[in-house]
């Protein structure tokens, strides 16, 4: 049985427990359990502490998990990022007060206060930048003002925090975060294909939708080009002599410009429909 971690609070666990509800697995109903046993798929779920996830893992307690990018790198855990879920995205950047002018290399000598030490750790250390790491829980942004730190490094998405505890964004992004599927290093545990399988269908499902329209016979060339689907297009000859009916996976995105493309080509009775999943 696959002996899987999942997040048990915070920004990652419903999206998590909404995927893999997606993906056909049982999930818990009451925020309270710890353990759920999806026998069916034959498939143990613990909920656990995001940040422990990845020591977990890495240990080789569980077999596979979900967590952050950041809380992976940031444990330093012989884990494995095994596929990114797109959900959960967020930016590390260092911050410092308005008008400091400081750069990555400032940082030399001065404290860096963050909740994520080993993360910003090894993102100094590659960049030959020797700071005192300051580790914090939470209200990283206080820390200037508090004399605590001279810059921090944090998560950031509007920059809005930030600006109202007076500081300004400098340097390039440390990490790109988002959820991932993590795996022991070095490891293939029995079941896990199957959950990576499903889990890329429910991103596929929610990438792309299913698009069929009619078309006139000399506008068909053109308008597969503009809907080449996967491997292509299906096509198949209407009672109308002289039309086609055609189904193509398109963008979800891209979908209200691509029938405004076909509408052009001559393509009439286009209709879009969602994908609940998919194996591809």
């Amino acid at each position: 049985m696959l002996r899987v971690a999942v997040p048990n609070k915070g920004a990652l666990s419903e999206a998590a427990a909404t995927m893999l509800r997606e993906s056909g697995y049982r999930q818990r109903s009451d925020t309270k359990e710890l353990v759920l046993v999806d026998e069916v798929n034959s498939v143990e779920f613990f909920y656990l502490r995001p940040r422990d996830i990845a020591t977990y893992v890495g240990e080789g307690t569980l077999d596979c998990g979900i967590t952050g990018r950041d809380m992976l790198l940031d444990s330093g855990a012989a884990a494995d990022e095994v596929l990114p879920l797109g959900f959960g995205a967020s930016r590390f950047r260092f911050a410092a007060p308005a008008g400091s002018g400081f750069t990555r290399d400032s940082l030399r000598g001065l404290r860096v206060a963050t909740s994520y030490p080993g993360l910003v750790g090894a993102h100094l250390r590659e960049a030959g930048v020797e700071a005192r790491l300051i580790r914090l829980d939470g209200a990283v942004e206080s820390a200037i003002r508090l004399g605590v730190a001279d810059a921090i490094a944090d998560v950031v998405e509007t920059g809005t925090t930030l600006r109202q505890a007076g500081l300004e964004l400098f340097g390039e992004p440390i990490l790109q975060s988002e959820a991932i599927v993590i795996k022991r290093s070095g490891t293939a545990p029995q079941g896990l294909d199957t959950l990576l399988r499903r889990l890329r269908g429910v991103l596929v499902a929610r990438t792309y939708v299913m698009m069929d329209y009619d078309v006139p016979a000399e506008a068909l060339e053109r308008a597969t080009a503009v809907t080449p689907g996967f491997e292509s297009p299906t096509v198949s000859p209407l009672a109308r002599e002289g039309w086609f009916a055609v189904r193509a996976m398109v963008k979800r995105a891209d979908a209200q410009a691509i029938m405004d493309a076909l509408w052009e080509e001559g393509a009439r009775a286009i209709l879009v429909t969602d994908i609940s999943a998919s194996r591809l």
